[in-house]
């Protein structure tokens, strides 16, 4: 009996790999056209260095002519939850990273590289591993868990290092014979890579990112068909990359040690390996210390942190795009208008150590987002959001014109106005617009300058009966206030106040803020003129008197 022989004994019924080499040709794409993939487990909510892997993949396949997938490896199904699938495409979706192939819901996919689930590819991988087999690369392992317990409690106590190898690999040098005896006998067995490799020697790897890499060879006999007859990640994701022409690995530096593993298993499986690019973790300043965002620990670590809070998926990627290279900012800068996706992003200048997540940093990035929206598109997202988080808010901007005047303020001019840095901001930012919900009683004329009753009364009432008229365009708006503040003993300019202040009560800023914080509750709110004009003379007398 022969290796051939003991591998159609473990997979009789299983085709030859050259049924699926035919199944899968190569991709016929222009001449450097990147085919990357995102590829995660559906055990739980999506994170943001999933996301930001998934934005790098995407981006480098697009500006390339290339092809973006999504394949699911839930190989591992004692972690898999429920919907785990639709959680990771919905995210995905929802920060417009559609795929170009694979799994575009629970149960459907597009492509021609099919399935995209590895649960699915049962058959392909055991095709494989009987190929493995038959050329003597891989063996049935009988070993029980508690034997490989065992194992790595001796190698625990001797201080070496623990794994399946060497002389440690009990099953490695049965003969053929005594593997199909036992096969035969009905006792229980996985499948073991046998590796060529020797942890003395080493090899030498350039990631794109991380520059040259030296690691000892791998000599692990790992596992690569389960008890279940689902691969291990390590296996499956040779096969797949094979086969699906994936040109570029994109992932975490988590992975960085398996390089030696990885590229052995392609090149004892007869295929050309991947370029790998292994991205630095995002990392968050804790106390001084630098760590990674964790789920656990950390809210804005969960993808749908930024949808609940309500930041545009459009000011996130630009966010992580600033994140991953250093030359996004300037090319920003120089490029107010363009859309990220003319933006180069090249893998060789991402950062080889974790960049820090900066909340106020991603929130500004959000501000001026939003500034260069529409009245109209901000109307419809902040809308959009309030209907799933904020019913309050929802039924404030029901009155689609009147909110839209609103949102109209400031915006579409050259400077427009920052205040909102996501929509659930949106409500405080305008509640005082409504007469409904404006509390004049709650006011608090003690955050401005002049804060004595009689004067802000006088003020006032000065302004409604002499000043104040609803068909004043802007400068003349203005120049009336100017007058106000001179009749009752205020600096018409800033700069005559500030040249001789002890000639005047204050300023002409000073009076403004008075009828400012009367009309509004706020010291600070966007153009005043503006928002008056929006106001109409019933609400603002109404407020005044």
């Amino acid at each position: 009996m022969d290796y051939k022989d003991l591998a159609e004994l473990i997979f009789p019924e299983v085709k030859d790999i050259k049924y699926y080499e035919e199944k899968y040709p190569k991709r016929e794409l222009k001449e450097g056209a990147v085919v990357t993939r995102y590829a995660p487990s559906p055990t739980g909510v999506m994170h943001i260095g999933g996301l930001y892997q998934a934005l790098i993949a995407k981006k480098i396949s697009e500006q390339t002519g290339g092809v973006f997938f999504i394949r699911i490896e839930d190989t591992d199904q004692k972690r898999e939850i429920e919907n785990g699938t639709s959680e990771i495409i919905n995210s995905l979706n929802n920060f417009k990273l559609e795929a170009d192939e694979g799994m575009i819901s629970e149960t459907e996919s597009k492509g021609k590289y099919g399935p995209y689930k590895q649960s699915e590819r049962k058959e392909i991988y055991q095709a494989y591993a009987k190929y493995l087999i038959s050329q003597g690369k891989a063996y049935p392992c009988f070993c029980t868990s508690e034997e490989v317990e065992q194992i790595r409690a001796k190698q625990e106590e001797a201080k070496i290092r623990p794994g399946y190898y060497g002389v440690w690999a009990k099953c490695r040098n049965n003969t053929v014979e005594e593997m199909a005896e036992k096969i035969k006998k009905g006792e229980k067995y996985i499948i073991r890579f046998k590796s060529p490799g020797r942890e003395d020697k080493k090899i030498k790897h350039k990631d794109i990112i991380k520059g040259n890499v030296e690691f000892p060879e791998n000599d692990q006999d790992i596992v690569i068909i389960k008890a279940d007859g689902l691969p291990t990640y390590h296996f499956a994701h040779a096969i797949d990359d094979h086969l699906m022409g994936t040109t570029h690995v994109i992932r975490g530096d988590e992975w960085l040690s398996s390089i030696p593993l990885h590229l052995q298993l392609f090149y004892e499986l007869g295929f050309k390996a991947p370029k790998y690019a292994h991205i630095a973790p995002i990392m968050k300043n804790d106390e001084g210390n630098k760590r990674k965002l964790s789920k656990r620990k950390d809210p804005e670590a969960a993808v749908n942190y930024y949808e609940k809070e309500g930041i545009p998926a459009e000011a996130v990627k630009e966010y992580l795009l600033n994140i991953a290279n250093s030359t996004f900012e300037n090319w920003r800068r120089a490029n107010k208008d363009k859309n990220i996706s003319e933006f180069e992003l090249q893998l060789n200048k991402m950062g080889v150590s974790g960049a820090l997540f900066d909340m106020t940093k991603l929130l500004d990035v959000s501000k001026t987002v939003i500034s260069k929206l529409t009245a109209e598109e901000v109307y419809n997202k902040a809308l959009e959001w309030a209907k799933k988080y904020d019913k309050e808010l929802e039924e404030m901007i029901q009155d689609k014109d009147y909110s839209l005047k609103i949102f109209s303020i400031e915006r579409g001019n050259e400077k427009p106005r920052k205040d909102i840095s996501k929509w659930s901001e949106v409500k405080q930012a305008i509640i005082y617009m409504y007469d409904s919900k404006f509390e004049k009683e709650n006011i608090n004329y003690a955050s401005q300058k002049i804060e004595q009753k009689e004067e802000i009364e006088k003020i006032i009432k000065l302004y409604i009966e002499k000043y104040y008229e609803e068909t004043d365009e802007k400068q003349e708006w203005f120049e009336k206030i100017k007058e106000l503040a001179g009749e009752l003993g205020y600096a018409k300019e800033v700069k005559e106040y500030k040249a001789n202040p002890e000639k005047y009560k204050g300023h002409v800023g000073d009076v403004s803020t008075v009828i400012r914080v009367a009309l509004t509750g706020r010291t600070n709110t966007p153009d005043m003129y503006e928002i008056m004009k929006v106001l109409g003379k019933k609400s603002i007398e109404a407020r005044l008197s």
